[in-house]
């Protein structure tokens, strides 16, 4: 990557600008200034710094944070050294959280569209007006088209369960999220053979497998720093990944896989660990189900086979297979988080999950653990039944085994693109910005325009508040309180955070907690909401009384128990009480009870598959604005192998067309041996059609728009890896 120089900006540079944004963009009129970042009282006032606990906003690990308040204005967030799920450690998205906050292009107060979806004209309204209108809307379109069309989507937020708990309320269960769109098959994939979503322990670990994960870049605490310590351990870190990422930078072996082939590789180091008996067998008797099924399964998959699907050598597989069984039980094939690749992405993640089982590293350190996460309480309601609603979510049936509390952004928006099986109408966004995050932007578009009214709570604006009839502002996390949230730090605690107002909210932002309070007050539901939250963070701490104490003086509460060793004797939550090699679950379904291997679709003459991803500074679509991080990266590039350039005649930093089926956009080269001759690759979050985000409008291209919307065919989760472009000079 070449290095680019970062400019320092001073606060009197910063007040400049923010006075000059303000003055030239329609969104943040009429504010001159960014009030918070004034002084209180006179210059010959003495400086008043204090110390306040949060937890960052700025990705979904909720880091824990201490911000240097002075004289009412956060000048610094620095970690929290005893927030041990981040290690004590606040990387640069983390200490972004300052621009979120003081940002020229915040949402300052509620707006109306006036003119067409997308040409940015807005009326400011007051909160009544804004509330009034939603409240109208939603009474409309639930008389008109029953409760359940109305479509509720929330991001991952400490505050997204009362979007749950209000479309609850107010009668719909049309609610999908953003894991939608890049976790789903993942999560299937590993619940349907242990019976519960693992955590894996590469703080122990002494070899691991990574597909596809970039945990240098896509950061996840605490794994990502875990990962370092354990090579420093000399545990071993093999690669594979179409691309050379920082993760692969570091690893000991790379392998520029074949895109779409991983499960290939998987059967094969199945294979040679079964054929030579290199797994524990009272482990395999004891704990799982369906081995002599497996065995005969993996058989044809042989490492020279997979050699040819994968182009990694079988010498290579035959070796890690040897060395990963060696190192068993602590060794893992790493279950990553992004999963949003292929059709078949739930079969492939579940090789990943067999070879696991093949360790026996279930509950192992340096395995694969399940600690007992703690579970505060909650506030309950007793929903009312709406007699006219629908039988079903509208995208019902549409995948094989989709989590009905998840939903499919690709399927729901298939259903409501075609109205049926039933219309919907209405649609509600908080803190997610599928215009950016959802394969297929065009289509997007073609859904919001199928709408009569669609609402946005953000605290930017997001091209899909761009595409918004309502937009209403959200305070930073900075600036609110939330519930208790329960986290999982890998082997070393499970813990409780929370977040209190670190300075007032700015402008006219409030929290969705309390929007959904005044929404239901208007639509006769207030009942649902009879409560504070402080109120709902008792309920919370009821049966955690000692979770109050840590919060106030540490800013956590961690659980430093045992975190392996805990399911001895245990039955696992299977069909079979065992881990399942084999599902007969999938096999009563019509699914492939095992995985089996269908080679992807060959890359067309003259194309090129193009794949998703992450680096450390974006966090998928929501920082790319952030002035701090901006300096790091203005724009993105289409990463393109030198040979392909040559091919085609395109230099480095050359504007290049990209095409696909479904869109084209325009984006400069980045001609690197970092990728695969038949792979391209752009980061995600530019290409912005929002005027309201000066930073990058007009920077770079959208990865959304080129992508074609297919999904995992068993969870329906987004399968971003399928599509093919075509690459030509501008």
């Amino acid at each position: 990557m070449s290095s680019t120089k970062i400019q320092k900006i001073s606060r009197r540079k910063f007040l400049q600008l923010s006075g000059a944004f303000a003055a030239t963009t329609a969104i943040t009129n009429p504010c001159r200034i960014l009030y918070a970042l004034s002084r209180d009282g006179s210059e010959k006032t003495a400086n008043k710094i204090r110390e306040a606990f949060s937890a960052c906003d700025m990705c979904f690990n909720k880091c824990g944070l201490i911000a240097q308040v002075e004289n009412g204005v956060i000048r610094k967030l620095d970690p929290n050294p005893k927030f041990l799920k981040s290690r004590g450690m606040l990387c640069a998205r983390g200490n972004s959280g300052v621009k979120q906050l003081y940002d020229p292009d915040r949402l300052k107060y509620p707006l109306l569209r006036k003119g067409a979806r997308g040409e940015g004209k807005w009326q400011r309204l007051t909160w009544d007006e804004a509330l009034d209108h939603a409240a109208e809307q939603l009474e409309r379109i639930g008389k008109q088209y029953t409760r359940c069309g109305f479509l509720f989507m929330a991001g991952t937020d400490m505050q997204s369960t009362f979007v749950h708990q209000f479309a609850e309320a107010y009668g719909s269960y049309n609610v999908i999220s953003h894991e939608s769109n890049c976790l789903l098959s993942r999560n299937r994939a590993f619940l349907d053979t242990y019976g519960v979503m693992p955590t894996p322990d590469v703080l122990n670990c002494k070899y691991v497998i990574m597909p596809g994960a970039n945990r240098f870049e896509s950061l996840v605490t605490p794994d990502s720093m875990d990962l370092m310590i354990a090579g420093t351990n000399k545990a071993k870190l093999i690669v594979l990944d179409p691309r050379f990422t920082k993760t692969a930078a570091h690893a000991d072996e790379w392998y520029p896989i074949k895109p779409g082939t991983d499960m290939a590789f998987f059967l094969a180091i199945a294979h040679i660990i079964i054929k030579e008996e290199l797994y524990d067998k009272a482990f395999i008797k004891d704990k799982t189900f369906g081995f002599e099924e497996l065995r005969e399964h993996v058989k044809q998959y042989t490492p020279q086979w997979a050699q040819k699907e994968t182009d990694i050598p079988a010498k290579d597989i035959q070796r890690i297979a040897r060395e990963l069984a060696k190192a068993a039980p602590s060794a893992m094939v790493y279950p990553g988080r992004r999963s949003s690749d292929y059709e078949d992405s739930t079969q492939i993640r579940r090789s990943y999950a067999i070879v696991n089982a093949l360790l026996g590293n279930w509950d192992q350190e340096g395995g694969l653990l399940v600690p007992k996460k703690i579970k505060p309480g909650s506030m309950h309601i007793e929903t009312p039944f709406y007699e006219d609603n629908p039988d079903d979510r509208v995208d019902a049936g549409r995948a094989q085994m989709m989590f009905d509390e998840e939903g499919s952004f690709k399927h729901t928006r298939d259903a409501v693109i075609e109205g049926k099986p039933y219309p919907i109408k209405g649609w509600m966004t908080y803190k997610t910005n599928p215009m950016q995050t959802g394969a297929n932007r065009n289509k997007t578009i073609k859904m919001i325009n199928t709408l009569d009214f669609m609402m946005t709570v953000d605290i930017a604006m997001s091209d899909t508040a761009w595409m918004a009839d309502l937009v209403l502002p959200a305070p930073s996390y900075l600036e609110r309180q939330d519930p208790l949230s329960a986290f999982l730090a890998s082997s070393t605690c499970t813990g409780v955070v929370t977040r209190d107002p670190v300075v007032p909210a700015m402008f006219k932002s409030k929290p969705v907690f309390w929007i959904v309070k005044e929404l239901a007050k208007r639509l006769e539901l207030g009942e649902f909401f009879e409560f504070t939250m402080d109120d709902y963070r008792k309920a919370q701490l009821k049966k955690i009384p000692q979770v109050a104490t840590a919060l106030k003086e540490d800013g956590v509460y961690n659980d430093t128990g045992p975190s392996f060793n805990l399911y001895k004797g245990k039955p696992f939550k299977t069909r079979s009480k065992k881990i399942e090699l084999y599902n007969t679950r999938y096999k009563d379904k019509g699914i492939d009870p095992m995985p089996v291997y269908k080679r992807p679709k060959s890359v067309p003459e003259n194309h090129f598959r193009i794949v998703v991803g992450r680096n450390a500074y974006i966090t998928q679509s929501a920082s790319t604005n952030n002035s701090l991080l901006w300096e790091l990266q203005k724009e993105n590039t289409l990463w393109i192998h030198p040979k392909s350039a040559r091919s085609l005649d395109i230099k480095n930093s050359e504007l290049v067309n990209v095409k696909s089926s479904v869109g084209k956009v325009t984006i400069k080269a980045r001609v690197t041996k970092e990728t695969r001759p038949d792979t391209v690759y752009m980061d995600t979050g530019f290409g912005v059609l929002s005027k309201g985000l000066t930073n990058i409008f007009g920077k770079g291209a959208c990865i959304a728009e080129v992508l074609e919307d297919r999904a995992d065919k068993i969870s329906g989760n987004m399968a971003m890896h399928e599509t093919f472009v075509t690459v030509s000079k501008a």
